[in-house]
């Protein structure tokens, strides 16, 4: 198949130099979709790229979805690899890089559980970068599967799992290198879950250190009409907002 060639980069980009981000249009360049549910904007994945690592290193997307990650590290001259426990996760991935760069980049793409990176070797990745899912907010497998921990209802054994992850990540990241990490809160019986903090902790757990703390706007969720409705008439606040962490791991 003949790669495709297309605008590569977005008309306006500024790096971000606060603790508040937010993106209120979607990344419509290269190869970027906003149809795979939970997928995080490129525009996010570009910041990071940009300020936590420099061309021709090495940078892992352990939960890779739709490919978002991916597509930002090809077109900025990193190498990556891309792992994921969904088969379709990891098709879309390599269809959305069909599309030619002018630099040296690899892309390495493996089903791989990310509690058990055993092919990758210890320090060998210079940053890591990904977006887990929120518990079973979005479930991405029918049925039982114990490799994906968007099947995980109870929070608590969720981080269980995740710790897991945080564990892995240390050791395959390079000492002195960075770790962002973009997750979300729930809410279960009608009560806050600071379901973001209790993974920080877990991260913290494992060894790494908090360099930061961002604040990301939500605005593709549906904050209209039935919800704004519901939160009304039940009294509470609808979650328009994420925190995306970065370690470091010292």
């Amino acid at each position: 198949m003949t790669k495709k060639e297309i605008k590569l980069h977005p008309d306006e980009f500024d790096l971000e130099c606060s603790t508040v981000w937010s993106f209120p249009r979607r990344g419509n360049w290269a190869t970027h979709k906003s149809d795979w549910r939970g997928n995080w904007a490129p525009e996010v994945v570009r910041n990071l790229i940009l300020r936590y690592s420099k061309e021709k290193d090495h940078i892992l997307d352990c939960m890779i979805g739709g490919g978002t990650t991916a597509i930002e590290a090809k077109i900025l001259n990193r190498h990556i690899t891309c792992i994921d426990v969904n088969e379709e996760a990891l098709e879309r991935t390599k269809k959305s890089l069909e599309f030619e760069v002018e630099n040296s980049s690899k892309q390495r793409i493996k089903k791989c559980d990310a509690r058990k990176m055993t092919f990758i070797r210890n320090e060998e990745i210079d940053f890591v970068l990904t977006h887990p899912p929120y518990a079973d907010i979005v479930k991405y497998s029918e049925g039982k599967n114990d490799e994906d921990l968007s099947g995980i209802h109870d929070i608590d054994a969720f981080c269980d799992e995740i710790e897991k992850v945080a564990k892995e990540l240390y050791r395959v990241l390079k000492t002195g290198k960075y770790c962002a990490i973009l997750m979300g809160d729930t809410r279960r019986k009608k009560m806050y879950q600071p379901l973001a903090y209790k993974v920080m902790e877990r991260f913290l757990k494992q060894g790494f250190e908090l360099k930061e703390d961002i604040i990301k706007k939500q605005h593709n969720c549906k904050a209209t009409g039935f919800w704004v409705n519901k939160s009304k008439d039940y009294n509470f606040l609808l979650i328009m907002h994420e925190h995306l962490f970065v370690f470091q791991k010292n």
